[in-house]
């Protein structure tokens, strides 16, 4: 005869959890991630367009700066997207394409440049924020910093 493996037979209905409870970004977050990372980017003179996602990657709110390139939120999206993927900060992600360490990101359709960090709470990433610039880490990371007091953090470590 043939056997099957069933991977449940361990569990009963009482101990699966069928279910998770998950926090995600509200809209007022993040318009008020929007809003820091404008301020920090008007206090330090740069121009940049940047991008918020949910936890399941969809747009939760975008805003370029006056002046902004054309590609700018194209790119700020890019870099959200790969930072949510990946779960790191992607000048991290970055370091280990430029290494070879790992060049999954480059054949995935990431965009692997510095400028979007995952947004953390509790352990658990709720969205991502990318920024059109060099210094985009750091104006995300103001941003989180201003909005969430130290409740988020843009690491899973």
């Amino acid at each position: 005869g043939i056997l099957v493996a069933n991977p449940y037979a361990a569990q009963t209905a009482n101990d699966a959890k069928l279910t998770r409870t998950i926090t995600v970004i509200s809209s007022a977050g993040a318009r008020a991630l929007a809003d820091a990372c404008t301020a920090w980017a008007e206090k330090n003179k740069i121009i940049v367009a940047m991008a918020i996602l949910d936890w399941g990657g969809n747009v939760i709110e975008s805003h370029a700066m006056e002046g902004a390139a054309g590609n700018a939120i194209d790119t700020a999206l890019l870099k959200a997207k790969s930072a949510l993927r990946w779960r790191r900060p992607t000048s991290e992600t970055n370091k280990i394409v430029r290494s070879g360490e790992n060049l999954a990101p480059t054949f995935m359709n990431d965009f692997p440049q510095p400028g979007a960090v995952p947004i953390v709470m509790n352990g658990q990433v709720i969205g991502a924020m990318g920024v059109s610039s060099g210094d985009g880490e750091k104006c995300a990371q103001a941003a989180i910093d201003t909005v969430f007091k130290g409740q988020a953090k843009s690491s899973t470590q």
